[in-house]
């Protein structure tokens, strides 16, 4: 299936049976919109390799949005997760849905850190918001813009989803082998969830771990773990990486100097935003702007 207009397209791959990929690329200035049915079978991985997406279950009672860079994974056994999608402008996302029977194939010796494959787990529902491995990313962009023979491109394709897969799932040589998401229930999630959004919207002064633990009502240690295995990072390590990149983006709307930006996402001292800047990029925010310029 193939939906194109002159700024957006819609396309889906039919890998195998119990295996598709999505692409989905939005140009334009309005939100396109998605519908699909999937059954309680499948795992649905969606990376949003720019701008944004929002996907609704249940009637609209559930909401998830997929950030810039940011990638989720959604099963449930005990119900269907049929995709309700906003694709929002200026946007590229890729999904893979893929049979938990097929991806028990690919994965049957990995089964022991990936805990939804393990036996005690395989019908319980799993939810999973991370940030894309700069590794996943690249393979991300090969499949957006593959340009091989029509003969092979499903092959092409497949075998890059494999690499995706791999990537995606590979442990850190710095993990100890205790994730598991299973340590935290529904009810912990949302108020996981209620805490990304607080420090998000209080990002120039964010409150302390335990101010932030006392506002979502859950205790010290359920928010330290619970946060680090929802969105693979602390608390203040994602907040940093969520202001460099709004910061990034402020920088490209050319419609704010440097002091102003760093005002904007809570540095009270330019020098502060430029060393922060140049941390997380490599360059400072005013080289950034005219790189952008030469382009």
């Amino acid at each position: 299936m193939q939906k194109n207009n002159a700024e957006s397209t819609i396309n889906e791959v039919n890998l195998e049976k119990g295996f598709f990929l999505l692409e989905f690329i939005n140009n334009s200035n309005e939100t396109q919109r998605f519908e699909r049915d999937i059954d309680s079978t499948f795992i649905q991985l969606h990376f949003c390799i720019k701008g944004n997406s929002k996907f609704h279950f249940n009637n609209g009672n559930y909401v998830f949005d997929v950030l810039d860079q940011h990638s989720i994974l959604l099963y449930n056994p005990q119900q269907k997760l049929p995709i309700n999608l906003e694709i929002r402008p200026k946007t590229s996302l890729v999904s893979i849905l893929i049979s938990i029977e097929k991806f028990h194939s690919l994965f049957s010796n990995e089964a022991s850190y990936i805990p939804f494959l393990s036996e005690e787990n395989k019908n319980r529902k799993y939810y999973d918001d991370t940030i894309i491995k700069p590794t996943v990313l690249f393979v991300l962009q090969q499949i957006i813009n593959a340009n091989v023979n029509s003969s092979i491109k499903n092959l092409y394709i497949k075998g890059k989803i494999y690499e995706l897969l791999s990537l995606h799932f590979q442990q850190g040589e710095a993990s100890t082998g205790e994730y598991c998401p299973f340590l935290v229930d529904e009810r912990d999630v949302q108020k996981i969830r209620m805490a990304k959004d607080i420090i998000i919207s209080k990002m120039t002064e964010p409150p302390t771990l335990q101010e932030l633990s006392n506002e979502i009502g859950l205790n010290l240690k359920k928010l330290k773990e619970g946060f680090k295995q929802i969105y693979g990072d602390t608390v203040y390590s994602f907040l940093f990486d969520y202001k460099m990149e709004h910061a990034r983006k402020l920088l490209e709307s050319n419609q704010h100097n440097v002091n102003e930006v760093g005002l904007k996402i809570g540095y009270s001292t330019s020098s502060h935003f430029i060393a922060a800047f140049k941390k997380k990029f490599g360059t400072t925010p005013k080289q950034y702007v005219l790189s952008l310029n030469t382009q």
